[in-house]
């Protein structure tokens, strides 16, 4: 059985629900559904991901890859190397109340993890995150 393709605008939708869900920042939140403006989170402070060009290329080739929608993005130095974690909505409705779920504060929300300084190693995942004053952070 083949599954169900969406728009971008039903993936936009959802992302606005799951930034909702994570207690993202409002503004953050109206400048991605008005204007496509990704927001990158380091350490709970964030900022418009257009500002850093490199980010805005590796989230077109996501985007264009895998047909999905890369709606917020954080930034850790882990132990095996310097990692974004792009948070994004697939392309599948069916897979939809799975990218991101809540349980005691913390929030476990599908990804694709780029690890910059090893790119064989990045992957698709699920990470942990926390939210704190309208931003987020990556803590596992």
């Amino acid at each position: 059985m083949k599954k169900a393709r969406t728009t971008r605008e039903e993936k936009k939708e959802r992302a606005v629900e799951i930034m909702k869900q994570l207690d993202i920042y409002g503004p953050y939140i109206k400048g991605f559904k008005e204007k496509d403006c990704v927001c990158f989170f380091e350490n709970f402070g964030g900022f418009y991901a257009y500002q850093e060009p490199e980010l805005q290329k590796k989230i077109k080739e996501i985007e264009d890859e895998y047909n999905c929608v890369v709606y917020g993005i954080t930034h850790e130095y882990l132990e095996f190397g310097e990692c974004y974690s792009f948070l994004l909505v697939t392309d599948y409705k069916s897979e939809w109340k799975r990218l991101v779920e809540t349980d005691c504060g913390r929030h476990y929300a599908f990804s694709y993890v780029w690890n910059k300084d090893d790119d064989f190693c990045s992957e698709f995942g699920t990470v942990m995150l926390q939210s704190l004053g309208g931003g987020i952070r990556r803590i596992g």
